[in-house]
């Protein structure tokens, strides 16, 4: 059985005997969230069993999420997997193919933002809920309950609380940063139904807020007081969860199999994927597929103008002492990309100690520097690119003009990056488009050419009768739904808002 530890778990030999942090199975993993060394868990065994692709082809989604998701989480059982991935996969999703592959220009679109919440978080945050459900207390107590806790740059808040609203043994509690989502990403959270969950703006920006949450879960006299008082014990739905990133693998193998089927591959060639990102989660996700056996060429990592990862990529040091840009793709606008870590893990060789260095650096400095062969070895499957605010806004509008496909300015990120980069007629190129255009209208719309005047519901009528698109009607109906959520709070009241969130579970 896979066994996860932290990745910065010690690695003396004593005795010779290897000292790990300690080992847990798949659904401990999920339960807990994060490593109590603030590290993330990984599993050693990732890539000693690899996923046979070719008997993938023909094969429905959910019939592809059983195989890759047995071979990452194999204490889940056959039975119990088949029953996680029917809730997730169902009639909440509005394209039966879950992430369909669509033709733009002589690339591929991977479109994942078919699910409740119109944001590719749908794929891992409808099942991961079904994951947590499965789990058991640590102790055995039947009363523990599960406060899933999670800051959000926009998209995560919503889908996390859609998967986790009325969970039973759950509650939830979202941070996002005051001022810095968009009108209808605010929307979807403060109207959130459901009795356990608890929503709050916090002064300041997403790194803030996410590094706030991480410090709760290492907080033992915060865990101990939640524990005693109210049975409470806390857990993460961020990508910082390995149940929330272990179900983003399942599209990289999707996409290769809709190639195969549409036969513009044949089983083994190389593609290669550009994926817009912020928390390093998404594009993680294609690693992973990568080492399960999925012929992935390379990984294009595209930023907005918040550009760290661009900078890490390119000069081998990650510095986050620098402006923080509030752009118009909120949900990248991050400079601690906590899922980079795990990679890290992995591309050196598995080597705590390394990741404990480098972590502390950042911590203490602000930055840290890797080896120069290590980040050789990084340049062989990821590149990069960045687009500043006028480029996204170009990219939404030539993507339209070209393709007659309307992107968010997320995805846009992704597609003027792509754009240009060298191409290699013999690789298929796929975008990964990770949210609906119409979560960000107004953007969208000033960037086609089109009245922008009005509140985000006219700019999305507009939209959709210059575009003939529709508008999800989960979003559209927004308008008139009352928000249950209000006011802001400091970064450092967040502690009492937990306590406040769990007194009421």
């Amino acid at each position: 059985m896979n066994t996860f530890h932290s990745t910065r778990g010690v690695n003396d030999a004593i005795n010779g005997e290897a000292l790990r942090s300690t080992a847990l199975s798949a659904k401990q993993a999920i339960r807990r969230g994060l490593a109590e060394d603030g590290g993330l868990f990984v599993t050693d065994a990732l890539g000693e069993r690899t996923v046979d692709v070719a008997a993938l082809v023909g094969k429905s989604y959910q019939e592809i999420a059983a195989a890759v998701l047995g071979a990452l989480l194999d204490d889940f059982g056959e039975d119990e997997l088949a029953q996680c991935i029917a809730e997730a996969y169902g009639s909440q999703w509005s394209d039966a193919a879950i992430t369909p592959l669509k033709p733009l220009g002589d690339d591929y679109v991977l479109e994942l933002f078919n699910g409740p919440t119109c944001a590719f978080k749908d794929v891992a945050l409808q099942i991961l809920p079904r994951f947590m459900a499965r789990t058991t207390p640590a102790g055995g107590g039947a009363q523990e309950k599960i406060m899933i806790l999670t800051a959000t740059s926009g998209d995560t808040g919503k889908a996390a609380l859609a998967g986790f609203a009325d969970a039973p043994g759950t509650g939830i509690t979202v941070f996002y940063p005051e001022g810095k989502v968009s009108e209808i990403q605010q929307l979807q959270m403060t109207t959130q139904a459901g009795s356990n969950v608890n929503v709050c703006a916090v002064r300041g920006n997403f790194d803030d807020a996410q590094s706030a949450v991480k410090e709760l879960f290492s907080d033992t006299e915060l865990a101990n007081e939640l524990g005693q008082k109210h049975h409470v014990v806390l857990s993460s739905a961020n990508s910082i969860n390995v149940g929330r990133l272990v179900p983003q693998v399942v599209y990289y193998f999707s996409a290769y199999v809709q190639l195969v089927e549409r036969g513009a591959i044949t089983l083994g060639d190389g593609v290669e994927f550009c994926v817009p990102t912020g928390n390093f989660g998404d594009v993680l996700a294609g690693y992973y597929a990568k080492l399960l056996g999925l012929p992935v060429k390379h990984l294009i990592v595209a930023s907005d103008k918040n550009n760290v990862l661009f900078d890490f990529l390119t000069t081998g040091t990650y510095n986050r002492q620098r402006p923080f840009y509030q752009t118009i793709s909120p949900s990248m606008d991050i400079l601690v990309s906590s899922n980079l870590e795990r990679m890290l893990y992995y591309m050196a060789d598995k080597d705590p100690r390394l990741i404990q260095m480098l972590m502390s650096d950042l911590k203490e400095w602000g930055a840290f520097e890797v080896p120069e062969p290590l980040l050789a070895k990084i340049r062989t499957l990821f590149g990069t690119g960045w687009a500043d605010e006028n480029q996204v806004r170009e990219a939404i509008h030539d993507c339209w003009e070209s393709n007659n496909y309307v992107i968010d300015p997320h995805t846009a990120c992704g597609y003027f990056v792509m754009q240009r980069m060298p191409r290699d007629p013999a690789v298929p190129r796929v975008l990964l488009s990770t949210a609906s255009p119409y979560k960000f209208p107004r953007v969208v719309d000033e960037s086609l050419g089109l009245d922008a005047s009005g509140s985000d519901f006219d700019c999305m009528d507009t939209l959709a009768t210059a575009t003939g698109t529709t508008a999800p009607k989960s979003l559209r109906d927004l308008e008139h739904a009352q928000p249950r959520f209000d006011g802001a709070i400091d970064i450092d009241a967040m502690r009492d808002a937990v306590k406040d969130a769990a007194a009421k579970l």
